[in-house]
């Protein structure tokens, strides 16, 4: 109680002031030039920022790093020419002398959190996520310049409880998120960076990049969480009790995330599937896009992101159209009619796809005749592709439609099911005089 005692004598010391004149001069001076530089800032976001899809390099950051810190700036100045006035009337300006520096510590954390959030990929999240980060800085900053930090600190330590050997007050547990998030958001931004950077080295395959940008994650987000319990002062010999919670956890209900979790890296490490790899798994077919800790995204031609779990890839049957390379065989099958000659109609064939863009000379395309059908004879068409995440759909299309248009032209028939009926004999109709 002493703590929340000594917390209000602050308070009390500047509610004194309400009482006097130059309180209210004061106040007065603050709504003015707030709606002033309010208005100011309006001017330049619309002079200035309207565009700003259109703006890119270093203008667009001096821009809208303006654009951040114009409004605390310009009403910082603004009161400091009037503070300055008040004085040599001998008015009090002890309000004006607090939302001084206050102005100063909003602008320069807004430019130091808008600079940092520049590394990460842009969004909603990010930049909601500024905000916050913005106003909590801030926040402390204003408590620390006001006098207020100290006792508030002494005040929320006061209200703990101790588990063993270890105490837990209320400040060591917003310490601990707040050091928490703080190092979390840095491990994410140097993961980032470090993927980049892997991403662009030459000498590394694409699975070989996914598996050390994976591991990188991982140690990073591993240091963050152990120097955020370290800057607290938890002892790490407390998380024996953490990790036997945590494997009573995965012997009841999380053996589903363990087992995708080991199995995302079993992938990247095997190297059975990578990103840019054409695959199909339960009738689906599509490319790698990404391989995450948890699931793998795989697009297909219609651009669906189907998100498959890194289990299912280890223990189901999964053809991986370009594990060795992306050469990929695709079999045209075609009946021609027994009138016609089969020995053309191949030919033909093949002709139209040497035609095709998308056919390779080599392995060079082939034509053989499989079986004498009950309808015509059967022939087939094969021929070798390296593109197979183009779709081979668009392929068999543009196929047939080239041997149907070719065959039409030289007289070559393309049989349909056809049956003749031989009557025996014909049973007599009743009602019907016979002969």
């Amino acid at each position: 109680m002493e703590e929340l005692s000594i917390l209000w004598s602050f308070l009390e010391e500047y509610l004194v002031s309400l009482y006097t004149i130059a309180f209210w001069i004061q106040l007065g001076i603050l709504v003015v030039f707030a709606l002033v530089a309010g208005l100011i800032k309006r001017y330049w976001t619309k002079k200035f920022m309207d565009d700003e899809a259109r703006l890119s390099g270093a203008r667009k950051y001096l821009l809208t790093a303006a654009n951040k810190i114009i409004f605390p700036f310009s009403m910082m100045f603004m009161i400091m020419l009037a503070r300055a006035a008040m004085q040599t009337f001998d008015l009090e300006t002890i309000i004006l002398n607090i939302v001084v520096p206050l102005l100063f510590s909003m602008g320069l954390i807004r430019l130091a959190v808008y600079s940092l959030r520049r590394g990460f990929t842009p969004g909603p999240t990010v930049k909601a996520m500024e905000n916050i980060i913005v106003a909590i800085v801030w926040g402390a900053v204003a408590l620390h310049l006001l006098g207020w930090l100290g006792p508030l600190h002494e005040a929320m330590d006061s209200l703990a409880i101790n588990l063993g050997q270890t105490r837990i007050s209320l400040w060591s547990g917003l310490k601990l998120f707040f050091s928490l998030g703080i190092l979390m958001i840095l491990a994410f931004w140097l993961s980032r960076n470090v993927e980049s950077r892997i991403k662009k080295s030459p000498y590394l395959d694409s699975g070989m990049q996914a598996g050390l940008a994976k591991v990188t994650h991982f140690i990073l987000i591993i240091m963050a969480g152990l120097m955020a319990l370290n800057i607290v002062g938890i002892n790490l010999t407390a998380l024996h009790v953490f990790s036997g919670a945590l494997g009573v956890g995965l012997g009841f209900g999380l053996q589903k995330i363990a087992s995708n979790f080991v199995s995302g890296f079993i992938l990247v490490f095997d190297r059975s599937i990578k990103p840019g790899d054409v695959i199909s798994i339960d009738n689906k077919m599509g490319w790698i896009e990404e391989m995450r800790s948890r699931y793998v995204v795989m697009k297909n031609r219609e651009g669906v992101d189907t998100l498959i779990p890194n289990e299912s890839l280890i223990t189901s049957q999964v053809i991986n159209w370009s594990y060795d390379n992306f050469n990929v065989r695709i079999k045209i099958p075609v009946q021609v009619s027994y009138d016609d000659d089969p020995e053309q109609a191949m030919e033909l064939m093949l002709q139209v796809a040497q035609q095709t863009a998308r056919v390779l000379e080599d392995p060079a395309p082939a034509c053989r005749l499989m079986a004498f059908g009950d309808n015509g004879i059967d022939l087939e068409l094969r021929v070798w592709i390296n593109d197979p995440h183009m779709g081979t759909g668009n392929l068999r299309s543009q196929l047939n439609v080239g041997i149907w248009r070719i065959f039409k032209k030289h007289g070559i028939t393309i049989p349909y099911p056809q049956r003749d009926l031989y009557l025996k004999s014909v049973p007599p109709v009743m009602g019907m005089n016979r002969p």
